[in-house]
């Protein structure tokens, strides 16, 4: 969704960032088999597309998993998010096309089923140093099938946000998977540290920066001090907020958005119906709070989407005593209108 209220389509600027991705994992790839070749003349062609091919998926989840912690961090990285699904689903398939190229290789000149062969090869599961690496990058590719399939915003529709984001949560397990993969696997037959440093740097990049954004978000969910009016809690002073943005706070386990605009306050959710971005950290445009994440939009007075979309987020209770915010914890109805407070300026305008 656009400030025009129009839905987004396959645009210029995804079409562009799609075939720069494409150019730069083909140069990836032309770079690694070349400089592989020249390093070790024996290595066959299939041998190097599959490492090549194999390196490339794990460093483009590694991007994929630090854009979030990075959006958070620095609102210029937003524009990385807008279009992540995007590079996630180039991550399934480069990780697709390695791991049809190593089933062929290693399992398809058999007489066994290539898929069964994968899994029957190497009994070893009762051991940690020879554990059948293979069968476990085999379903890392299976939980990014299953992103990259519902990654379109019908299954984000059908399935609800809450199960869509448990479900896509999962690339953890993924990435974990394919960690441990790669040490039982290339680790053990490549002796180059070089390989070891890029592991271990990646693996620490990612921890890193969640851990960061993690400690970087904690001072919003810590509960506001008690400090009440007939229920309502006390927010800060309106002129904290600045105009047509928000201060979000956490509310009865829940964070909320409070909206200061056109000498008006009000309190939305803070969590978007499309992938639970942070409407706080949007603006309002055109009348609407407008998702910083993919420009979702919904009215701040009832957390109605404009027609003729649908969404809804919960609205919050406000008002304004001498120049204070007080918001009622108790959430109401998604889309229910509720009057907005008006400041002292705009009560003497009016």
């Amino acid at each position: 969704m656009s400030v025009q209220y129009a839905a987004i389509s396959w645009n210029g600027q995804k079409k562009f960032y799609d075939l720069t991705v494409a150019a730069l994992l083909i140069l990836y790839l032309a770079v690694f088999v070349g400089v592989g070749a020249w390093r070790n003349p024996s290595a066959t062609a299939e041998t190097l597309l599959i490492r090549g091919l194999g390196t490339a998926a794990f460093l483009l989840l590694n991007v994929v998993l630090c854009i979030g912690p990075l959006a958070r961090l620095d609102r210029r990285f937003l524009p990385l998010l807008y279009n992540r699904r995007h590079l996630g689903v180039t991550t399934f398939l480069t990780g697709c096309a390695h791991g049809i190229f190593s089933i062929f290789q290693f399992h398809a000149l058999g007489n066994t089923n290539p898929l069964v062969s994968l899994f029957v090869s190497n009994p070893r599961y009762d051991s940690v140093a020879e554990f059948p690496f293979q069968a476990l990058g085999f379903f890392a590719l299976v939980i990014l099938f299953l992103m990259a399939a519902t990654s379109h915003d019908f299954w984000l529709r059908n399935l609800s946000a809450p199960t869509w984001k448990k479900l896509h949560m999962s690339v953890y397990l993924a990435y974990a998977l394919l960690v441990v993969h790669i040490t039982l696997g290339a680790l053990q037959s490549e002796t180059s540290p070089l390989l070891t440093a890029v592991l271990l740097a990646s693996v620490l990049t990612v921890t890193t920066l969640h851990l960061t954004a993690a400690l970087h978000e904690r001072p919003i969910d810590r509960a506001l001090p008690a400090k009440q009016r007939d229920g309502y809690v006390r927010i800060c002073k309106v002129d904290e907020i600045p105009e047509k943005c928000a201060k979000i706070v956490s509310l009865s386990g829940e964070r909320v958005a409070i909206f200061h605009y056109d000498g008006k306050v009000s309190a939305i959710s803070n969590v978007c119906q499309h992938q639970n971005g942070p409407l706080g950290e949007g603006r309002i445009i055109d009348g609407c709070v407008t998702c910083p994440w993919h420009g979702y939009q919904y009215r701040p007075e009832s957390g109605a989407a404009p027609a003729p979309f649908k969404e809804k987020v919960p609205p919050f209770r406000a008002k304004i005593v001498d120049g204070v915010v007080f918001v009622d914890p108790r959430p109401n109805t998604p889309g229910t209108y509720v009057e907005p407070a008006a400041t002292e300026t705009n009560e003497v305008s009016a």
